[in-house]
């Protein structure tokens, strides 16, 4: 998680996401700085929670990737091929 700065000119201090309160808690925390303007202090902020959410994300919840069989009729239903 990374902790909001009451003061502009402290810097952000991140924490590796590596259990599911952090992530939780880093939820909350991009929720509350979804609208924040790119550059700024709270911009950098939230850009780094994405990051560190989405390497949490990739290490706790994996995707395999789909058997080849399973993507070539994904392809062909979304073609409208048979």
């Amino acid at each position: 998680m990374v902790i909001s700065p009451h003061n502009h000119s402290e810097p952000i201090h991140p924490k590796v996401i590596d259990t599911t309160d952090d992530y939780e808690a880093a939820l909350v925390r991009v929720e509350e700085l979804f609208n924040s303007k790119p550059g700024t202090l709270h911009g950098n902020e939230l850009e780094l929670l994405l990051f560190m959410v989405e390497a949490y994300e990739k290490k706790a919840f994996p995707i395999d990737p789909p058997h080849s069989n399973e993507a070539t009729r994904f392809r062909m239903e979304q073609g409208g091929t048979k």
